[in-house]
């Protein structure tokens, strides 16, 4: 919040661009595995959504639960517990989504 003396003062907020979910047909989406700051741990990481959170946020918890497994949404991630990756690219490419395995 601003703090104005000004009597004329109209304060402008910012409008908060969220971009357009795409179809999945024009996502490009990277599988890869991930161990780095996990303690060893493997994650499953799905890169590349372009998209709104809440879309993102219901595709990760769509592909936790078909594989059966804890995960989470951030950054514009989607971490899956352990190497799901063959699991997760079928899936993807199931519903219509451009996968590929990365390394």
């Amino acid at each position: 919040m601003v703090y104005s003396t000004n009597p004329d003062f109209q304060f402008e907020q910012e409008e908060v661009y969220e971009e357009e979910t795409l179809a999945p047909k024009d996502q490009k989406l990277v599988v890869a595995i991930d161990k780095k700051g996990r303690g060893g741990k493997q994650v499953t990481v799905v890169n590349g959504f372009v998209g709104k959170e809440d879309d993102l946020a219901d595709l990760g918890k769509m592909l936790k639960t078909k594989c059966g497994v804890g995960g989470s949404v951030k950054d514009g991630q989607i971490l899956i517990q352990g190497d799901q990756r063959e699991k997760i690219v079928t899936i993807l490419t199931g519903l219509g989504y451009k996968a590929k395995r990365g390394n």
